[in-house]
């Protein structure tokens, strides 16, 4: 899969794309990152890529026009999306990973910059991406959050597939407790179901902690769970 980042800051990506899973899939060319900067695509002395709004207002907006030329100089795969990292687009959630993953050859990443892009952008973008309901210095940082998401689920990222399918949010819940070595650590122990190897008891625990974890910590992921739930019993 290929992921072409426009980016005023190339920099900003080299140690997490060398570092961890994300640099072994990149490696493997499981998947292969490109960095493009609008900056190299001005065309005035003094390289500008950002300029103040029309009708006034505080901060700069980032210009269409290297934005325009740095995405049409992209080779263009059939199976194409191109995003827009912005406070007001569709927050980031697994489901959204999951179809980038299986649908997509191509994404092309636009990070925006000061006050954001001017709206003519929008022309190029078929997906305005949010990281949550915050604003952030840079669009940089959602996109390395989504990068790190849709690659590890493409085949061969992850050793174990199975780790994948028993994680938070893949059945709408969050994950269960998990315990390593020792038994006991400063008076708290495992619990008991887990040392017992009955694996049927332990998968209904981990199911029930799931349940209620996901109940009391994200009582809106909990109340979609219940609805989609009940709807399938009946």
């Amino acid at each position: 899969m290929r992921f072409d980042l426009v980016t005023l800051f190339p920099d900003f990506f080299a140690s997490p794309l060398s570092s961890g899973l994300l640099g072994k899939a990149l490696a493997k060319q499981i998947a292969t990152v490109y960095l493009t900067n609008p900056r190299d695509f001005t065309t005035d002395k003094h390289h500008r890529v950002d300029d103040e709004p029309y009708g006034g207002g505080v901060g700069m907006l980032m210009k269409p026009e290297p934005i325009f030329a740095a995405v049409e100089s992209l080779p263009v795969l059939p199976r194409r999306e191109v995003l827009l990292m912005t406070p007001q687009g569709e927050p980031m959630r697994q489901p959204m990973f999951q179809q980038l993953a299986i649908d997509c050859d191509q994404l092309v990443i636009i990070c925006g910059h000061y006050e954001g892009v001017d709206e003519r952008v929008l022309h190029l973008v078929t997906r305005e991406v949010s990281l949550g309901d915050f604003v952030l210095t840079c669009g940089e940082i959602p996109a390395l959050a989504l990068l790190n998401g849709v690659i590890r689920l493409l085949p061969g990222t992850v050793g174990k597939v199975e780790s994948l399918k028993a994680e938070s949010f893949e059945d709408g819940l969050l994950d269960f407790p998990q315990y390593t070595r020792p038994p006991v650590f400063r008076e708290w122990g495992v619990p008991d179901v887990l040392l017992s190897g009955n694996h049927q008891a332990i998968a209904q625990w981990r199911k029930s902690q799931q349940i209620e974890r996901t109940r009391d910590r994200r009582p809106d992921l909990y109340n979609q769970w219940l609805a989609d739930h009940l709807s399938q019993e009946s």
